[in-house]
């Protein structure tokens, strides 16, 4: 049975509505929250792909953070092996550091509904074609990466250009939050560490104008995440059908 290894960083930023659909498909799920176990050495040989999440910390963040070198280790051996790779929000952010590109903060927060705009690569993409030509997604990032070399770009908004990448056939790198749904979002505008950074942002929306523009646009975008999502896996492939054989 095919097996995903999940980097998690807090309990706050958990695999959403990704989660249901690699169950659905019949895959194990190996866990490791960095946060509980700092310490962790786990093993990309053993699994058939690999999904890194987001979290409130940085890749400039490693001498205080050890385990984020681990992490870059095991994207970079995930890479090496030709593995699918799912990077999402800080996760996009490693794998874009693995890959040679810089990061830095962007020149403007980005919390809450953005417009995305998929180029022309990311409409012909197997992954990101079902998000169209214009979506609203979920955002919460302060930082930014620049394109890897030999990286495809997939999309942009307005406020940040490289929402989205893939290298080569199975490595793609998400800015943004296509995970998440109604309870989740209203999970991190109830925390008051992610609350104040909202408000910190100075963006001219708060928690107030996010909840409305949930309401009217989660369901879409749930929507084009299932179809993405499922894009996704199927580069790791469908567990093998078990054979009942008749008894004697």
């Amino acid at each position: 049975m095919p097996r995903i290894l999940v980097f998690q960083h807090v309990a706050a930023e958990p695999l959403g509505t990704l989660d249901p659909l690699i169950r659905r498909r019949g895959h194990r799920i190996k866990f490791v929250n960095f946060e509980r176990d700092p310490d962790a050495r786990p093993d990309i040989d053993r699994y058939r792909g690999l999904i890194v999440l987001g979290g409130p910390m940085n890749v400039e963040d490693q001498a205080r953070r050890p385990h984020l070198k681990t992490e870059l280790a095991v994207i970079e051996r995930a890479l090496a092996q030709g593995k699918p790779v799912l990077g999402i929000c800080l996760g996009a952010q490693l794998l874009a550091h693995v890959l040679g590109a810089g990061i830095r903060r962007n020149p403007s927060p980005e919390i809450g509904w953005y417009d995305l705009a998929t180029t022309d690569g990311g409409r012909r993409d197997p992954v990101t074609g079902a998000l169209g030509a214009h979506a609203a997604v979920f955002q919460w990032h302060s930082y930014t990466f620049d394109l890897p070399a030999g990286a495809e770009h997939l999309a942009r908004t307005p406020t940040c250009e490289n929402q989205a990448f893939r290298y080569g056939a199975a490595a793609y790198g998400f800015q943004f939050h296509l995970e998440m749904d109604g309870a989740l979002i209203e999970r991190w505008l109830g925390l008051p560490e992610y609350r104040d950074e909202l408000v910190a942002a100075r963006l001219g929306h708060g928690p107030d104008e996010i909840r409305t523009l949930t309401a009217s646009r989660i369901d879409a975008m749930q929507a084009s995440a299932d179809t993405v999502f499922n894009g996704f896996l199927d580069l790791i492939g469908r567990p093998a059908r078990r054979i009942v054989l008749p008894s004697r």
